[in-house]
């Protein structure tokens, strides 16, 4: 359940809920102010869509080059059941799959980690920074 990305605008993927729209900041803190607390956002970096936004909706979100996984990355360098998302508390938690090419986070090969703002998720050639939604708690 995933719609085509369009740069600038962020697309749900997940089961249920809506998208939202408007402009994403730089991963710089990787807070989003545009975003709802408690919601999390994967803006790709690099690959195909770049500057396309993926609104991280239901309990688990699937990626891979299987069709009807709910984060679709058609690139040969991706397996078809590649990856997954689950939701936790205060955050989502990246999963590896059995892929080929591996899930890195900020360029580790990873199994199994929970996403800390501001962080690159690779998933094949697909380049991706996970931001969330809420306030720094920080003044300037």
């Amino acid at each position: 359940m995933c719609g085509a990305p369009v740069a600038h605008d962020v697309t749900s993927v997940g089961i249920g809920g809506p998208g939202s729209s408007g402009s994403l900041p730089a991963v710089g803190s990787g807070v989003a102010p545009n975003l709802g607390l408690g919601e999390a956002v994967l803006v790709v970096q690099r690959g195909m869509g770049e500057g396309a936004s993926y609104l991280l909706v239901g309990d688990v979100v699937t990626a891979g080059r299987e069709p009807d996984s709910d984060l679709f990355l058609d690139d040969v360098t991706v397996s078809r059941q590649h990856a997954e998302l689950r939701r936790m508390t205060g955050g989502w938690l990246l999963r590896d799959v059995g892929s080929l090419n591996g899930t890195y986070v900020n360029r580790h090969r990873i199994e199994e980690v929970a996403l800390a703002p501001g962080d690159e998720v690779q998933i094949g050639k697909y380049r991706f920074a996970y931001l969330v939604g809420g306030d720094t708690g920080t003044t300037s």
